[in-house]
């Protein structure tokens, strides 16, 4: 089997938030993981790991984390999810100070060995049905880490969705962290931040360590008591924040979206000077946790990550689709959710009023859509008698996922709002057409959904730039 015919063969298995035939939730069941790894010789005890969970940032974290490792001369793996253009890009582990997809060859490899355990164990009447696709994909992971021709000497894992029953809390991890938690995936996780909040924290361990911050009344509440009943030492990496966000100053505006620069003086670990490219003061938060996470690792396990490392690590993160800006005239963001969708109207806000904007628009069916378009979709209303925005416009895309909203969805959610919508055929349609109403020294600005940011980014960017 060949890297397309084993790509193939694991899309055809379908995504596992895709709609069943019976409209019911799909039932997550570790057990199906840990057996699975067994049959593949536990391939994840091989590799020291730090678990990230959260509901928004914990990307940003795990990316920012691995550079910090990788800065430090650490060989460093990281496994994220979803990706943005090609499924290599979930499994990266650095090579000559930077972090690499997997290639072709190894993925096909390593792909062959998990789908032959696959067909085994339920040939063998271990399990009822074959593995899905993130359990492969997160096994795929496990052999590449455990089977490089160097030895890997740290992991740092981002959680697929939840985190109790994730594919990936099969580790024992050296640290968790858990970042900014919202509401999203309710159908799975809990109708409250409280309970979404808990099946966070099923990747905590007794008398274990977390990295985490305060945030929602409900999340403290409910990871403190968790964390206070399995004895785990917590670690509040509010040190590692701006003095003006730690000690809530408003931030300034800016008619741009710079990268976060300023200086901590963390006591007695030392001077860090942080300038990152990723942008927006919320990424303020994912940087701090890194930070902490990075100490804890060099206090508690013996990681030798001094400051000038977790600098270094800090200033060369490559963590696309959040916040870039690949071209003058546009903007990438995948927030996908409505704490995203906030988040970004935030960073938005700090944008000149008088620049006329175009929005790109698409979600999955999953998500809060109602929600989402009432937070962005009235910034770009040219009927709203506003004359800094006669020159926006709205462009409704769909994307090419089983669980995308369709057309009529997204049309219908303009349609409530009174807002004129543009309806595109695809990303590429989208794009065209966003190029050709946006005045010159205009912005475009395209979010709603990763798969959608992965469209217009592979699009938008020549050949050579996009991830392998």
């Amino acid at each position: 089997m060949n890297y397309a015919e084993a790509v193939d063969h694991l899309y055809a298995l379908g995504p596992e938030l895709a709609p069943t035939r019976t409209g019911v939730p799909r039932k997550f069941d570790l057990q199906h993981m840990r057996k699975l790894c067994r049959a593949l010789g536990d391939p994840q005890d091989r590799v020291p790991a730090v678990l990230i969970a959260g509901t928004n940032g914990k990307g940003s974290t795990a990316a920012t984390l691995a550079a910090i490792l990788t800065a430090a001369g650490y060989r460093t793996g990281l496994y994220t999810s979803p990706h943005l253009v090609r499924i290599n890009e979930r499994i990266q582990l650095s090579a000559d100070g930077k972090l690499t997809p997997i290639s072709d060859d190894d993925f096909a490899r390593f792909y062959m060995r998990v789908d032959d355990a696959c067909e085994a164990l339920v040939a063998a009447g271990e399990l009822a049905v074959v593995p899905s696709f993130f359990e492969r994909v997160t096994a795929i992971a496990f052999l590449y880490y455990a089977e490089s021709s160097q030895p890997v000497d740290i992991l740092v894992l981002e959680v697929g969705l939840g985190g109790r029953l994730d594919a990936t809390n099969v580790v024992e991890p050296l640290l968790s962290v858990i970042t900014d938690i919202a509401l999203d995936h309710q159908e799975y996780l809990g109708n409250t931040i409280a309970e979404i909040a808990r099946e966070k924290c099923g990747i905590l361990r007794p008398s274990g360590a977390l990295v985490t911050l305060a945030q929602h009344p409900e999340a403290n509440q409910a990871i403190g008591e968790v964390a206070t009943a399995l004895n785990v030492i917590g670690v509040n990496a509010a040190d590692f924040l701006p003095p003006a966000v730690r000690n809530g100053d408003a931030a300034e505006s800016s008619s741009e979206l710079p990268r976060n620069r300023y200086t901590l003086n963390p006591g007695s670990e030392g001077t860090v000077e942080v300038d990152s490219p990723l942008a927006g003061q919320h990424q303020q938060r994912n940087i701090a946790l890194a930070i902490a996470a990075a100490i804890e690792l060099r206090n508690k396990d013996g990681y030798n990550i001094e400051n000038p490392a977790i600098e270094a690590g800090i200033r060369n993160t490559v963590w696309p689709g959040r916040l870039e800006r690949i071209e003058p005239g546009l903007l990438l963001d995948v927030a996908h959710n409505p704490a995203g969708a906030w988040t970004l109207r935030g960073a938005i806000s700090t944008l000149p009023e008088t620049q006329a904007r175009t929005l790109i628009f698409s979600c999955l069916r999953d998500k809060n859509l109602a929600e989402m378009s009432r937070i962005l979709f009235p910034l770009f209303d040219s009927s709203d008698g506003d004359p800094l925005r006669r020159n926006d416009h709205l462009i409704l895309a769909p994307i090419a996922n089983l669980r995308a909203a369709s057309v009529d969805e997204l049309t219908a959610a303009a349609k409530d709002l009174g807002i004129p919508a543009i309806v595109a055929a695809d990303s590429a349609h989208a794009l065209d057409e966003a190029r050709r109403v946006t005045p010159a020294g205009g912005l475009i600005l395209a979010t709603g959904s990763v798969y959608l940011i992965g469209e217009i980014r592979n699009l938008a960017l020549p050949a050579a730039t996009v991830p392998a």
